[in-house]
């Protein structure tokens, strides 16, 4: 565990510094509490032992800092008092200390102390890591892998809030889909959704995102581009799912292919997140109704 001391009395440190250490802990020494401030937001320690009174910040100033800074972690933050007096214990408490130990420090209270700090600590960054993953997984579809709707808002809600930044939506929907799953069965047509969606994630870039929006349905958001440069990024893409070649012998092309619709925000064009998906999908109907397996432009539709 990595320790933050903080104290301005140098033989008070060294042997605040000597306890830390013989207790199996690195050490991070502070003269001040300016310099504790900047040294704990340099190095992140798991656990804090600082003196109340000191120049700059004092103890309860730095326990408060310390306090509004946290996020997902979680700092153990040990009061050093020269006399222990039950005012200075509750005011250090109050402004967000875990525990105290007086003046002259006894080594064993310290190593006690510091057994706590690890096992609380170690069980915060436990449950910072839980709520990442729920909260990843809330966002994930469990079938594809791919991000879901709920992200999908967040992202376009991100997206309108750079006004400036041009990018197209283009929804896309497995041909004839119904159909492969009457043939073939629901789990071959769950091993199909998850080849295209495979497909559809390696033929974007990195900075572009792909969602599973529904059954076999897909939006992508492709950023910076023209209506122009994103249709050929989804020619590019459906050419890819077509190369695939999943069987499907109720699809006149003999195989599983995609039709897409794109829709722009760009200049001229500002319109809202749930505009932009109505036109997409309009334009993917005219690519259904013109036969399939292509992609169609919403401005297109409206020329």
């Amino acid at each position: 565990m990595k320790v933050l001391i903080a104290d301005d009395d140098q033989i008070s440190r060294m042997i605040t510094k000597a306890a830390v250490e013989q207790s199996g802990h690195e050490c991070i020494v502070a003269e001040d509490g300016d310099s504790a401030w900047q040294l704990y937001q340099e190095h992140s320690p798991e656990a804090v032992v600082t003196d109340l009174m000191m120049p700059g910040l004092n103890g309860l100033d730095l326990c408060r800092a310390i306090r509004a800074s946290e996020e997902d972690s979680y700092t153990y933050i040990i009061l050093v008092t020269s006399h222990g007096s039950r005012k200075d214990v509750l005011a250090g408490m109050e402004a967000g200390a875990d525990d105290y130990v007086t003046k002259p420090l006894d080594p064993f209270s310290l190593h006690i102390r510091l057994l706590a700090a690890q096992r609380i600590t170690s069980l915060h960054a436990d449950l910072a890591r839980y709520r990442s993953a729920l909260t990843e997984q809330a966002r994930t579809d469990p079938l594809t892998k791919l991000h879901n709707r709920l992200k999908l808002t967040e992202d376009l809600g991100l997206l309108h809030s750079l006004d400036d930044h041009d990018y197209c939506l283009a929804m896309v929907d497995v041909d004839n889909f119904k159909s492969y799953n009457d043939i073939y069965g629901h789990q071959a047509g769950d091993a199909a959704l998850v080849a295209i969606a495979t497909t559809l994630a390696r033929e974007v870039r990195k900075a572009d995102a792909v969602y599973r929006f529904g059954g076999e349905e897909f939006l992508l958001v492709l950023q910076d581009q023209s209506p122009a440069t994103a249709a050929s990024v989804m020619e590019r893409v459906r050419s890819a799912v077509h190369d695939l070649r999943i069987a499907h012998s109720g699809d006149p092309d003999g195989v599983l292919t995609i039709s897409a619709g794109v829709s722009a925000f760009t200049d001229g064009h500002r319109a809202g997140s749930e505009q932009l998906l109505r036109e997409a999908d309009l334009a993917l109907y005219a690519a259904k109704a013109s036969g399939r397996n292509r992609v169609t432009l919403a401005d297109a539709l409206a020329g």
